[in-house]
């Protein structure tokens, strides 16, 4: 049972380190998760006072990086429009071109959505690399989260079975 434990609660904490770059996936709260795992089965020293801090962590960052996406648009002068046209333009190009569309989509889709709305083609450009850098400040801040809750993760795995 152990070590089905361990397995889920790695593939979690794994997960989470993916969804920091993919936004359909929360991934600081999919590690988080995998590090719930270890603290309800009650055979890893997770304390909940441990288990509490680290929740509040990963829900805060997951409200940040929403946060700092739209201030990446509104610092450039930004609205709703760029906002949906860089969130569409992200999915979009996940699906069809992977990784470069998620970079290409958000730009294009923030240029597209700020077009659209103010037909003027320098700050639409301007606003489309805001939504850009908005998105990779979130998308750092999640994996490096994600990369210390995997360093905890493989702590306590550590101490369970070699101290």
């Amino acid at each position: 049972m152990e070590t089905i434990i361990i397995i889920t609660g790695f593939i979690l904490v794994f997960l989470g380190i993916i969804g920091s770059f993919l936004p359909v996936l929360p991934g600081p709260i999919l590690s988080w998760l995998g590090l719930l795992i270890l603290f309800l089965s009650g055979n890893f020293q997770i304390t909940l006072r441990f288990t509490i801090i680290t929740f509040i962590i990963a829900i805060t960052i997951f409200i940040l990086d929403i946060i700092i996406s739209i201030l990446g648009v509104k610092k450039k002068g930004g609205g709703k429009g760029s906002i949906i046209g860089s969130s569409v333009g992200l999915i979009i190009g996940l699906i069809f071109l992977g990784p470069i569309g998620m970079i290409l989509g958000t730009i294009i889709g923030g240029f597209l959505g700020e077009y659209k709305t103010h037909n003027n083609f320098k700050k639409s450009l301007n606003v489309s690399f805001g939504a850009f850098f908005g998105f990779l400040s979130g998308i750092f801040i999640k994996f490096l989260m994600s990369l210390i809750f995997l360093g905890y993760y493989l702590k306590f795995v550590w101490i369970r079975f070699f101290n």
